[in-house]
């Protein structure tokens, strides 16, 4: 944790001013040490660099596995690609002159592969998680300057109001216990005349219909199980390019078919072990912007991929 983010941050339930009591400093970073408020005498830790707003994630246990398990898979500085940049600034429609210079919420930082984008671009981004993927997130860019890295609820967010110059949420919202609720709360850290991203699965094709019937099984499994088992989309890559034979199986048992194997398995251990995976469509998450007061203006050819600006 940086002494700058101690700026930004206020308690989830008071939301007054936090105190930073550090303990053990490594250079930039405090790696021990405790924030306290003094109006509600809350006291919350600060462990391994990052603080910690909540002990355990209460409903996204598998995230914290997955990105533990694949910690580096979709990190562009360690893949030598630029293809989650590209993902980036397709899903949310921005480039690096939008985000240089701006203060950045990422709603769901997972393993950082977003984070990095929006620092090589100049952002200032503050990268929130309710599992221990921060501790992912942390090992990957943690110590990177302009980057800084909390556990906490996307539901009760230790930040005021107006806060974030731009934010964004990408694949995160549709994994909560009510997307709407969860895209009203980031949607107020945004300043006026701020802009708000976000990506959430549309409600739409025959394939989530199969997919659907089966993740009733694979969220009943033990996460390991439903992880060893994904692997098998490793070999059944080259089954579903057949043409005819692999549009029918990738119907009836949906699978990535991204061209890396390690994205493969990752994508399909993500489609399959979530508790919650809500699809949308286009106006329900319209009412959302509206609701909050956004008008959108960016739309992407990649279903549901919107972003807005705060009036």
């Amino acid at each position: 944790m940086k002494r700058r983010l101690v700026d930004v941050l206020v308690c989830p339930d008071c939301k007054e001013p936090l105190g930073l009591e550090p303990a053990v400093v490594d250079g930039d970073e405090i790696m021990e040490g405790r924030l306290t408020c003094p109006d509600c005498q809350r006291a919350y830790p600060v462990r391994a660099g990052v603080p910690r707003f909540l002990s355990e994630s209460t409903y996204a246990e598998n995230f914290g596995y997955e990105w533990h398990r694949f910690r580096v898979v979709q990190l562009d500085s360690a893949n030598g690609t630029c293809e989650s940049a590209t993902s980036f600034s397709r899903k949310a429609g921005l480039t690096a002159d939008d985000v240089r210079g701006s203060l950045v919420l990422d709603a769901g930082v997972g393993a950082g592969r977003y984070a990095e984008t929006v620092a090589d671009w100049g952002g200032e981004v503050v990268g929130v998680d309710v599992t221990h993927a921060v501790d992912a997130a942390f090992a990957n860019i943690g110590r990177r300057p302009g980057i800084h890295l909390i556990q906490a609820d996307i539901f009760a967010l230790p930040f005021r109001d107006e806060t974030f110059d731009l934010a964004y949420s990408i694949g995160v919202l549709h994994h909560t216990p009510s997307p709407a609720a969860a895209f009203a709360r980031v949607a107020a850290t945004v300043k006026k005349g701020g802009q708000l991203a976000i990506y959430v699965y549309e409600a739409a094709g025959l394939a989530r219909h199969f997919s659907d019937l089966l993740r009733t099984l694979t969220t009943r499994l033990p996460r390991e199980m439903v992880y060893v088992a994904s692997i098998a989309a490793g070999p059944l890559y080259y089954l579903y390019r057949v043409p005819v034979v692999g549009r029918l199986f990738q119907t009836v048992v949906p699978i990535s078919l991204h061209p890396q194997w390690r994205w493969r398995w990752l994508d399909t251990f993500d489609w399959y072990s979530p508790r919650y995976q809500w699809k949308h469509t286009y106006p329900e998450v319209l009412g959302w912007f509206w609701t909050a007061g956004f008008s959108p203006l960016y739309a992407a050819e990649e279903a549901i991929c919107l972003r807005g600006v705060k009036a």
